[in-house]
């Protein structure tokens, strides 16, 4: 009997031969390549902003002025074991240093330079000013916490970065016959190598939980690793290639898991309290001081009664529905505009642009590629319009295709080591 079902079935259409395409697809090809790349820029531009407002009041918020010391810092991470920087010393020049690098490695991720090595830098900065004084910040600071290590594991320079940039520039000139050689990525990962040993010389990469010390010298070991393979033919580099893709497509689907993970969560909690079920919630946070930066709009909001309604209703639906829309492709993308709308309504209503930028940067990851490709291309010819440079013929479809994509001219460039 299963042999003549066997039979009947069309051929190419064998389980088998599914989860061969699925593992094929997962292992060849890093998945959404625009998407990471629009979470990178995303989350870095977010922190960067975060930094630079912020830098007039640094040492009252993460540095000695603030009201929590470092003494209480100190018996705080002797408890939760959280790896903050700031910790090695108690230096205001130290402090400087650790801001600094901070919104350096924020900059440099943003463009996409030596990713690789950036987003390592990016997530300790994170790490090392959240962690020095936790009780600063709001919701979209647990998103960036979170976030900048998921972007560790991403191949998220792909497209829209120098590293991409550079790439081809190295191509085009191997096909001409010429030697590229490349003294940037190699310096970095030795001046790296060489800050780890000294910070676990000292003792200081011991001092608490042992993840993040292990992803740092594990990541350092990887780029170097990494760039040797790049330097060969073989099984080394596609063992190597492989490696990568699996890590950033599981990465990658983390970050949307977690993204699935806020909505859900923040909608059923809001679904047990009487102010959402008897749609008056919205109402509470505009008579706030601290929450109504337009005192004058926050009132025209809260004298509608239907559009506190509205506002209350339509958040929690969208909140418990979002996760279920993945499933359809269309409502999924109608409600991923609304929920963007709704960030900016609360970056401007209720003065929390930063949350509202790590929210939005985190829904990026669920776009649909086409609408990324078309606002690629907007903003190359609008930068070409400002600057008075020509893009090339195909816009931003020319080399930058995704893998995969059956209407690609040609796939992405592997990307830089570091």
């Amino acid at each position: 009997m299963s042999d003549r079902l066997a039979s009947h079935q069309p051929p190419g259409h064998h389980p088998s031969s599914y989860v061969s395409k699925g593992l094929a697809r997962i292992t060849e090809s890093a998945l959404g390549p625009y998407q990471s790349a629009v979470v990178r820029i995303g989350f870095s531009a977010t922190w960067l902003l975060f930094l630079l407002r912020e830098l007039p009041h640094r040492a009252e918020l993460y540095g000695p002025d603030g009201p929590w010391s470092w003494q209480l810092g100190r018996r705080l991470i002797d408890v939760n074991g959280a790896f903050t920087v700031l910790m090695w010393s108690d230096s205001r020049l130290w402090f400087e240093i650790v801001y600094l690098l901070a919104i350096l490695s924020s900059a440099l991720l943003l463009l996409g330079w030596r990713t690789r090595a950036m987003s390592v830098v990016f997530m300790v900065g994170v790490l090392s000013l959240q962690n020095r004084s936790v009780f600063m910040g709001d919701g979209g600071d647990n998103v960036l916490h979170l976030m900048s290590i998921y972007l560790v594991f991403t191949r998220c320079a792909r497209v829209w970065s120098l590293d991409a940039r550079r790439e081809r520039r190295d191509e085009d000139a191997r096909a001409r016959g010429e030697r590229v050689v490349d003294r940037v990525g190699p310096a970095l990962w030795f001046a790296l190598g060489a800050t780890l040993g000294v910070a676990t010389g000292a003792g200081w990469l011991t001092d608490g939980e042992w993840f993040v010390p292990a992803l740092l010298w594990a990541v350092w070991a990887a780029q170097g690793v990494w760039w040797f393979a790049q330097r060969r033919t073989g099984e080394l580099r596609a063992l190597c290639d492989i490696t990568g893709n699996v890590l950033h497509n599981a990465a990658l689907l983390v970050v949307m898991a977690e993204a699935c993970l806020i909505y859900a969560t923040a909608g059923w909690y809001k679904i047990q309290g009487s102010r959402w079920q008897d749609g008056t919630a919205v109402y509470y946070p505009l008579q706030l001081d601290s929450f109504s930066p337009w005192p004058a709009l926050a009132d025209v909001l809260a004298a509608s009664g239907t559009l506190v309604m509205i506002a209350t209703y339509g958040t929690v639906i969208a909140q418990v529905a979002f996760p279920f829309t993945l499933f359809n492709r269309r409502v999924k993308n109608v409600l991923l505009a609304v929920m963007m709308m709704e960030h900016a309504a609360i970056a401007v209503v209720l003065g929390l642009p930063f949350f509202s930028l790590a929210m939005i940067a985190t829904d990026a990851v669920f776009l649909p590629t086409a609408f990324l490709l078309w606002l690629g291309g907007r903003a190359a010819r609008a930068r070409g319009r400002l600057f008075g440079t020509g893009t090339r013929r195909g816009g931003t479809r020319a080399g930058v295709q995704a893998e995969g994509d059956p209407d690609s001219p040609r796939k992405l460039p592997v990307g830089s080591p570091t």
